[in-house]
């Protein structure tokens, strides 16, 4: 960072996730407050965190990112401290926002863990910027002024980061004597309801978030020299009555096997992390559907956890803050830095609701 940012501190903000089995139901209700959601879902979800005793590996995720973007900021010569915060567990953002006061920031850059557009993956977070100030002053603080990083679906850095992690896979397969001709090649993102989709825009097109999505994987697959390729969502929830974005990963990988494919090599690039959602859909319920079928999957792996996502996440304070000009290598609008959540437009990414939806999306 050649040029002093002007801001004294970064929050990593995010979803949050349980760490242990008394953990798992509170958590889960936290996440679905004021929604109206049947307990029985609850348990449903709750189903999946305990097959892996409770444990969701998101906020140990976060730690390895924070490790890296401290190192990364060491590297280039940098001090700024940096802070972690859950929207639904601990560390809650609230509480760090008083933690931020008490140790005197007063203009905090917030990077949320989410690249895209949309109510949860963009809005929602600068609600949660807004619930800390409001924190802040019932707690007779003195205001922070938070600055939310802008997205970053087509940041080269991220494109090349998830191209990276294919050509991995790619290798795997190769080191199986199976070629790049014979691997369908399928990206996944979190599904959410259709209407949601429609209000993550405000142009003509709408549909924001799965655009982005849909633009990231034509970037990577472009960088791949891979021209046919699909996108399919995962993660979707709800009671059956209400649509969401399809098609979904199970029933496309039977449609593949129908075809006559018999290896896929499965590309997150919606999560950043492994976190439950990863690994219960696609480690665990693809995988198991795939052996069924007499397929093969090769997930490629999440980039959160690499060093050049670290500096991304740097690159971004200064890009965002118009210290540094923005990389953008897509041709689908990405939001720049909100001061103070904010929305960019009033318009812009609102949630969908009434809903009775449950979904654990994290960034």
């Amino acid at each position: 960072m050649n040029t002093p940012t002007p801001v004294d501190a970064l929050l990593v903000l995010s979803f949050g996730g349980p760490e242990k089995p008394e953990d798992v139901r509170p958590f889960l209700e936290n996440v679905t407050r004021g929604r109206g959601i049947p307990a029985s879902r609850l348990d449903e979800v709750a189903v999946h965190y305990h097959h892996f005793d409770g444990y969701s590996p998101l906020n140990d995720c976060n730690r390895e990112i924070i490790a890296n973007v401290e190192a990364e900021l060491r590297r280039r010569g940098s001090t700024l401290p940096v802070y972690f915060g859950n929207r639904n567990w601990h560390p809650y953002a609230n509480d760090i926002a008083l933690e931020l006061a008490e140790n005197g920031h007063r203009n905090v850059a917030v990077f949320a863990t989410s690249a895209w557009g949309g109510y949860s993956g963009c809005r929602q977070y600068g609600e949660d910027i807004q619930k800390m100030r409001h924190h802040l002053a019932e707690h007779h603080k003195t205001p922070i002024d938070f600055y939310r990083l802008r997205q970053f679906f087509d940041h080269p850095t991220f494109i090349e980061a998830g191209a990276h992690a294919i050509r991995n896979a790619y290798q795997q397969y190769a080191d199986q004597g199976i070629g790049r001709d014979d691997i369908r090649l399928v990206f996944t993102a979190h599904s959410i309801p259709v209407v949601a989709d429609q209000r993550s825009g405000t142009d003509a097109d709408g549909a924001l978030y799965s655009r982005q999505v849909h633009e990231t994987a034509r970037l990577i697959a472009g960088r791949l020299g891979v021209a046919d390729y699909d996108v399919v969502w995962q993660s979707a929830s709800g009671n059956g009555k209400i649509p969401w974005l399809e098609p979904d990963i199970l029933d496309h990988a039977q449609l593949l096997h129908q075809r006559g494919e018999t290896h896929l090599l499965v590309a997150p690039i919606g999560f950043i992390s492994d976190h439950m959602e990863v690994i219960w859909d696609l480690d665990n319920e693809l995988q198991d559907e795939a052996r069924n079928l007499g397929m093969t999957v090769i997930r490629a792996a999440t980039v959160g956890h690499t060093t050049e996502f670290a500096a991304l996440i740097v690159d971004l304070i200064d890009e965002s803050l118009g210290i540094a000009p923005p990389r953008h290598v897509g041709a689908i609008v990405s939001k720049g830095c909100i001061k103070n959540g904010e929305p960019c437009e009033t318009s812009c990414c609102r949630p969908a609701r009434p809903t009775r939806l449950l979904h654990t999306a994290t960034a």
